[in-house]
Protein backbone atom coordinates (compact mmCIF):
# COMPACT_ATOMS: atom_id res chain seq x y z
CA UNK A 1 0.00 0.00 0.00
CA UNK A 2 1.59 3.29 -0.93
CA UNK A 3 1.18 5.20 1.72
CA UNK A 4 1.61 9.80 2.31
CA UNK A 5 4.48 10.59 4.66
CA UNK A 6 3.12 11.15 8.06
CA UNK A 7 4.68 14.66 7.64
CA UNK A 8 1.44 14.91 4.38
CA UNK A 9 -0.99 13.58 6.47
CA UNK A 10 -0.32 15.49 9.69
CA UNK A 11 -0.23 19.36 6.87
CA UNK A 12 -3.31 17.88 5.54
CA UNK A 13 -5.16 17.60 8.72
CA UNK A 14 -3.75 21.17 10.03
CA UNK A 15 -5.54 22.43 6.81
CA UNK A 16 -8.56 20.85 7.63
CA UNK A 17 -8.85 22.46 11.23
CA UNK A 18 -8.32 25.41 10.16
CA UNK A 19 -10.90 25.72 7.13
CA UNK A 20 -13.38 24.20 10.04
CA UNK A 21 -12.27 27.00 12.35
CA UNK A 22 -12.57 30.14 10.02
CA UNK A 23 -15.66 28.23 8.74
CA UNK A 24 -17.16 29.77 12.27
CA UNK A 25 -15.51 32.66 12.33
CA UNK A 26 -16.12 33.73 8.77
CA UNK A 27 -20.16 34.17 9.21
CA UNK A 28 -19.84 36.67 12.41
CA UNK A 29 -21.99 37.74 14.72
CA UNK A 30 -23.11 35.72 17.73
CA UNK A 31 -23.82 32.00 18.16
CA UNK A 32 -27.16 31.32 19.02
CA UNK A 33 -28.45 27.41 20.28
CA UNK A 34 -31.87 26.87 19.36
CA UNK A 35 -34.02 23.95 19.41
CA UNK A 36 -36.41 22.07 16.35
CA UNK A 37 -38.29 18.55 17.02
CA UNK A 38 -36.30 17.62 20.30
CA UNK A 39 -32.81 18.30 18.87
CA UNK A 40 -30.19 21.76 19.19
CA UNK A 41 -28.69 23.33 16.63
CA UNK A 42 -26.03 26.23 16.41
CA UNK A 43 -26.95 29.22 14.43
CA UNK A 44 -25.03 32.85 14.07
CA UNK A 45 -27.18 35.99 14.65
CA UNK A 46 -25.90 39.26 13.10
CA UNK A 47 -27.32 42.33 11.82
CA UNK A 48 -27.12 43.26 8.13
CA UNK A 49 -28.14 46.61 7.44
CA UNK A 50 -31.76 47.02 9.55
CA UNK A 51 -32.19 43.33 9.53
CA UNK A 52 -31.01 40.68 11.82
CA UNK A 53 -30.43 37.32 9.99
CA UNK A 54 -29.31 34.16 11.01
CA UNK A 55 -27.04 31.44 9.59
CA UNK A 56 -26.98 27.99 10.28
CA UNK A 57 -24.00 26.83 11.61
CA UNK A 58 -24.94 22.85 12.22
CA UNK A 59 -26.40 20.62 14.43
CA UNK A 60 -25.09 20.94 18.15
CA UNK A 61 -22.28 18.07 18.79
CA UNK A 62 -19.03 18.41 21.66
CA UNK A 63 -17.06 18.94 18.30
CA UNK A 64 -18.97 21.91 16.96
CA UNK A 65 -19.74 23.28 20.78
CA UNK A 66 -15.39 23.81 21.06
CA UNK A 67 -15.42 25.21 17.68
CA UNK A 68 -17.62 28.11 18.39
CA UNK A 69 -15.99 28.51 22.06
CA UNK A 70 -12.61 28.45 20.68
CA UNK A 71 -13.41 30.92 17.40
CA UNK A 72 -15.03 33.52 20.45
CA UNK A 73 -11.51 34.93 21.50
CA UNK A 74 -9.70 33.15 17.70
CA UNK A 75 -10.68 35.56 15.17
CA UNK A 76 -8.42 35.15 12.12
CA UNK A 77 -7.25 37.29 9.46
CA UNK A 78 -8.51 36.66 6.15
CA UNK A 79 -5.73 37.46 4.21
CA UNK A 80 -3.65 35.97 6.97
CA UNK A 81 -5.73 32.67 6.80
CA UNK A 82 -5.70 32.65 2.99
CA UNK A 83 -1.68 32.58 2.46
CA UNK A 84 -1.22 30.23 5.29
CA UNK A 85 -3.85 27.96 3.76
CA UNK A 86 -2.59 28.53 0.22
CA UNK A 87 0.97 27.46 1.39
CA UNK A 88 -0.26 24.34 2.44
CA UNK A 89 -2.35 23.36 -0.34
CA UNK A 90 0.94 24.12 -2.74
CA UNK A 91 3.02 21.92 -0.16
CA UNK A 92 0.36 18.92 -0.47
CA UNK A 93 -0.29 19.21 -4.71
CA UNK A 94 3.37 18.85 -4.41
CA UNK A 95 3.14 15.69 -2.30
CA UNK A 96 1.11 13.78 -4.89
CA UNK A 97 -2.60 14.32 -2.81
CA UNK A 98 -5.18 14.66 -5.68
CA UNK A 99 -5.75 17.74 -6.53
CA UNK A 100 -9.30 19.66 -8.10
CA UNK A 101 -9.17 20.76 -11.70
CA UNK A 102 -9.61 23.74 -12.33
CA UNK A 103 -13.31 24.11 -13.49
CA UNK A 104 -14.58 21.67 -10.39
CA UNK A 105 -12.68 23.84 -8.12
CA UNK A 106 -14.39 27.06 -9.06
CA UNK A 107 -17.61 25.29 -8.98
CA UNK A 108 -17.55 23.72 -5.11
CA UNK A 109 -15.45 26.71 -4.52
CA UNK A 110 -18.86 28.85 -5.04
CA UNK A 111 -20.95 26.10 -3.84
CA UNK A 112 -19.56 26.31 -0.77
CA UNK A 113 -19.22 30.33 -0.37
CA UNK A 114 -22.97 30.33 -1.13
CA UNK A 115 -23.26 27.42 1.44
CA UNK A 116 -24.32 23.97 -0.32
CA UNK A 117 -22.48 22.03 1.96
CA UNK A 118 -23.19 24.10 5.59
CA UNK A 119 -26.79 23.51 4.89
CA UNK A 120 -26.17 19.69 4.46
CA UNK A 121 -25.37 19.16 0.81
CA UNK A 122 -23.19 16.05 0.61
CA UNK A 123 -20.40 15.86 -2.45
CA UNK A 124 -21.09 11.93 -3.05
CA UNK A 125 -19.53 10.00 -6.15
CA UNK A 126 -15.98 9.96 -7.36
CA UNK A 127 -15.13 13.27 -5.96
CA UNK A 128 -15.53 12.54 -2.73
CA UNK A 129 -13.73 9.36 -3.54
CA UNK A 130 -10.94 11.15 -4.59
CA UNK A 131 -10.80 13.39 -1.16
CA UNK A 132 -10.48 10.27 0.86
CA UNK A 133 -6.89 9.56 -0.52
CA UNK A 134 -5.76 12.66 1.92
CA UNK A 135 -8.24 11.47 5.08
CA UNK A 136 -6.71 7.66 4.67
CA UNK A 137 -3.14 9.35 3.48
CA UNK A 138 -2.83 6.65 0.69
CA UNK A 139 -2.38 7.04 -2.59
CA UNK A 140 -5.19 5.63 -5.40
CA UNK A 141 -4.95 4.84 -8.74
CA UNK A 142 -5.65 7.79 -10.67
CA UNK A 143 -7.77 5.84 -13.09
CA UNK A 144 -10.15 5.20 -10.16
CA UNK A 145 -10.44 8.90 -10.02
CA UNK A 146 -11.64 10.09 -13.46
CA UNK A 147 -14.97 12.06 -13.57
CA UNK A 148 -16.51 15.35 -14.94
CA UNK A 149 -19.41 15.22 -12.45
CA UNK A 150 -20.28 16.75 -9.53
CA UNK A 151 -23.59 14.65 -7.42
CA UNK A 152 -25.23 16.40 -4.16
CA UNK A 153 -27.04 15.00 -2.02
CA UNK A 154 -29.14 16.12 0.76
CA UNK A 155 -31.48 14.80 3.15
CA UNK A 156 -34.87 16.94 1.99
CA UNK A 157 -36.20 16.41 5.65
CA UNK A 158 -33.22 19.12 6.45
CA UNK A 159 -35.55 22.09 6.36
CA UNK A 160 -37.58 21.13 9.06
CA UNK A 161 -33.80 22.02 11.30
CA UNK A 162 -32.65 24.38 8.58
CA UNK A 163 -34.44 28.07 8.80
CA UNK A 164 -31.35 29.81 6.06
CA UNK A 165 -30.72 29.28 2.59
CA UNK A 166 -27.89 29.82 0.25
CA UNK A 167 -26.32 32.86 -0.56
CA UNK A 168 -26.74 33.93 -3.03
CA UNK A 169 -28.90 31.05 -4.80
CA UNK A 170 -27.70 28.21 -6.21
CA UNK A 171 -29.25 29.33 -9.75
CA UNK A 172 -27.43 32.53 -9.22
CA UNK A 173 -24.44 30.83 -8.71
CA UNK A 174 -24.52 28.52 -11.92
CA UNK A 175 -25.70 31.19 -13.84
CA UNK A 176 -22.67 33.28 -13.09
CA UNK A 177 -19.96 29.96 -14.11
CA UNK A 178 -21.91 29.49 -16.35
CA UNK A 179 -23.66 26.66 -15.60
CA UNK A 180 -27.06 26.05 -17.43
CA UNK A 181 -29.64 24.22 -16.04
CA UNK A 182 -30.86 20.75 -18.06
CA UNK A 183 -34.99 20.39 -17.86
CA UNK A 184 -36.05 17.30 -16.97
CA UNK A 185 -37.39 14.86 -19.50
CA UNK A 186 -41.62 15.71 -19.15
CA UNK A 187 -41.52 18.47 -17.07
CA UNK A 188 -39.30 21.80 -18.21
CA UNK A 189 -40.03 23.91 -15.05
CA UNK A 190 -37.60 21.23 -12.85
CA UNK A 191 -34.24 20.73 -13.29
CA UNK A 192 -31.97 18.68 -11.13
CA UNK A 193 -28.87 18.74 -13.01
CA UNK A 194 -27.04 22.30 -14.30
CA UNK A 195 -24.02 22.07 -17.40
CA UNK A 196 -21.41 23.67 -18.81
CA UNK A 197 -21.77 24.04 -22.18
CA UNK A 198 -21.02 21.56 -25.33
CA UNK A 199 -19.38 18.52 -22.88
CA UNK A 200 -18.00 20.17 -19.78
CA UNK A 201 -18.68 19.44 -16.19
CA UNK A 202 -22.27 18.46 -14.52
CA UNK A 203 -23.77 19.13 -11.28
CA UNK A 204 -26.78 16.94 -10.51
CA UNK A 205 -28.63 17.23 -6.77
CA UNK A 206 -29.79 13.74 -5.30
CA UNK A 207 -32.08 13.02 -2.38
CA UNK A 208 -32.64 9.91 -0.86
CA UNK A 209 -35.49 7.83 -2.21
CA UNK A 210 -38.01 7.95 0.82
CA UNK A 211 -41.94 7.23 1.24
CA UNK A 212 -42.49 9.71 -1.16
CA UNK A 213 -42.95 7.83 -5.03
CA UNK A 214 -41.71 10.89 -6.55
CA UNK A 215 -38.75 11.26 -8.46
CA UNK A 216 -38.26 14.44 -8.61
CA UNK A 217 -38.71 16.48 -5.24
CA UNK A 218 -38.24 20.33 -4.04
CA UNK A 219 -35.08 19.90 -2.08
CA UNK A 220 -35.86 23.34 0.27
CA UNK A 221 -32.90 23.77 2.23
CA UNK A 222 -30.53 24.67 -0.87
CA UNK A 223 -33.59 25.79 -3.14
CA UNK A 224 -33.11 23.37 -5.64
CA UNK A 225 -35.10 20.45 -7.60
CA UNK A 226 -33.54 17.18 -6.71
CA UNK A 227 -34.29 13.35 -8.05
CA UNK A 228 -34.81 10.85 -5.64
CA UNK A 229 -32.96 7.55 -5.51
CA UNK A 230 -32.69 4.30 -3.36
CA UNK A 231 -29.98 3.78 -0.72
CA UNK A 232 -28.81 7.26 -0.53
CA UNK A 233 -30.39 7.87 3.10
CA UNK A 234 -27.47 5.37 4.31
CA UNK A 235 -24.76 7.05 2.34
CA UNK A 236 -24.90 10.48 3.59
CA UNK A 237 -25.66 9.78 7.09
CA UNK A 238 -23.74 11.68 9.65
CA UNK A 239 -21.25 13.13 6.80
CA UNK A 240 -17.88 14.58 7.45
CA UNK A 241 -15.73 17.28 6.54
CA UNK A 242 -13.01 17.60 3.85
CA UNK A 243 -11.08 20.07 2.23
CA UNK A 244 -10.46 20.16 -1.37
CA UNK A 245 -7.30 21.18 -2.92
CA UNK A 246 -7.96 23.83 -4.88
CA UNK A 247 -6.09 27.83 -4.72
CA UNK A 248 -6.46 28.05 -0.52
CA UNK A 249 -8.65 24.88 -0.38
CA UNK A 250 -12.56 24.23 -0.33
CA UNK A 251 -14.19 22.72 2.52
CA UNK A 252 -16.69 20.09 1.61
CA UNK A 253 -18.93 17.65 3.28
CA UNK A 254 -18.96 14.10 2.52
CA UNK A 255 -19.80 10.91 3.27
CA UNK A 256 -18.05 8.71 5.90
CA UNK A 257 -15.78 6.72 3.96
CA UNK A 258 -16.84 3.47 5.53
CA UNK A 259 -20.42 4.14 4.50
CA UNK A 260 -19.05 5.05 0.77
CA UNK A 261 -17.14 1.77 0.62
CA UNK A 262 -20.54 -0.58 1.61
CA UNK A 263 -22.28 1.84 0.06
CA UNK A 264 -20.91 1.11 -3.72
CA UNK A 265 -20.98 -2.72 -3.15
CA UNK A 266 -24.61 -1.77 -3.07
CA UNK A 267 -25.00 0.40 -6.38
CA UNK A 268 -22.60 -2.08 -8.32
CA UNK A 269 -25.23 -5.13 -8.25
CA UNK A 270 -28.01 -2.10 -9.10
CA UNK A 271 -26.42 -0.98 -12.37
CA UNK A 272 -27.76 -2.01 -16.20
CA UNK A 273 -25.66 -3.74 -18.43
CA UNK A 274 -25.28 -0.82 -20.29
CA UNK A 275 -23.22 0.86 -17.25
CA UNK A 276 -21.20 -2.02 -16.85
CA UNK A 277 -17.98 -0.31 -16.74
CA UNK A 278 -19.64 2.01 -13.69
CA UNK A 279 -20.14 -0.98 -12.24
CA UNK A 280 -16.28 -2.33 -12.25
CA UNK A 281 -15.80 1.01 -11.13
CA UNK A 282 -18.11 1.05 -8.25
CA UNK A 283 -16.26 -2.34 -7.42
CA UNK A 284 -12.81 -1.02 -7.49
CA UNK A 285 -13.18 1.94 -5.34
CA UNK A 286 -15.06 -0.49 -2.46
CA UNK A 287 -12.37 -3.10 -2.84
CA UNK A 288 -9.54 -0.83 -2.49
CA UNK A 289 -11.66 1.14 0.74
CA UNK A 290 -12.62 -2.18 2.33
CA UNK A 291 -8.69 -3.26 1.95
CA UNK A 292 -7.44 0.07 3.55
CA UNK A 293 -10.38 0.44 6.18
CA UNK A 294 -9.92 -3.22 7.16
CA UNK A 295 -6.29 -2.84 8.01
CA UNK A 296 -6.63 1.07 10.10
CA UNK A 297 -10.44 1.15 11.02
CA UNK A 298 -11.87 -2.65 10.91
CA UNK A 299 -14.34 -1.42 13.43
CA UNK A 300 -16.00 1.29 11.42
CA UNK A 301 -16.06 -1.07 8.65
CA UNK A 302 -17.61 -3.34 10.68
CA UNK A 303 -20.37 -1.20 12.24
CA UNK A 304 -20.72 0.33 7.97
CA UNK A 305 -21.37 -3.13 7.02
CA UNK A 306 -23.69 -4.47 10.13
CA UNK A 307 -25.83 -1.56 9.41
CA UNK A 308 -26.55 -1.81 5.85
CA UNK A 309 -27.07 -5.49 7.00
CA UNK A 310 -29.55 -5.04 9.22
CA UNK A 311 -31.50 -2.82 6.84
CA UNK A 312 -33.31 -6.38 5.21
CA UNK A 313 -33.12 -8.69 2.38
CA UNK A 314 -33.09 -6.67 -0.52
CA UNK A 315 -29.51 -4.83 1.29
CA UNK A 316 -27.97 -7.98 1.74
CA UNK A 317 -28.65 -9.61 -1.63
CA UNK A 318 -27.12 -6.15 -3.07
CA UNK A 319 -24.23 -6.49 -1.11
CA UNK A 320 -23.59 -10.58 -2.03
CA UNK A 321 -23.89 -9.93 -5.16
CA UNK A 322 -20.82 -7.75 -5.59
CA UNK A 323 -19.17 -9.41 -2.85
CA UNK A 324 -19.37 -12.43 -5.05
CA UNK A 325 -17.37 -10.73 -7.68
CA UNK A 326 -14.83 -9.37 -4.55
CA UNK A 327 -14.08 -12.78 -2.62
CA UNK A 328 -11.18 -10.93 -0.64
CA UNK A 329 -13.03 -8.19 0.21
CA UNK A 330 -16.24 -10.51 1.70
CA UNK A 331 -13.57 -12.24 3.80
CA UNK A 332 -12.07 -8.62 5.45
CA UNK A 333 -15.97 -7.94 6.10
CA UNK A 334 -16.12 -11.33 7.62
CA UNK A 335 -13.41 -10.75 9.78
CA UNK A 336 -14.51 -7.37 10.96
Amino acid sequence: MDTFPLSVQTTYQDLLEAHRQQAVSNLGGTPVLKEKSGRKYWYVRKRLGNRIVERYLGPQSAELDQRIEAGRDAATDHAVFEKRCASMVAQLRAAGLPALDRQTGKVLRAMAVAGAFRLGGTLIGTHAFRLYSAELGVRFPPELGLTADVDVAAFENLKLAIDDKPDPSLARTFADLGLHPVSEAGDSRKHTRWRMPGDGLMVEFLVPRMQSHQDVVSLAPLGVDARALSYLNYLIAEPVQAVGLYRSGVLIQVPRVERYAIHKLIVASQRRKESAAKARKDLAQADLLIRILEEDRPEELGLAYEDACARGAKWRSAMDASLDRLPEARARLTFC
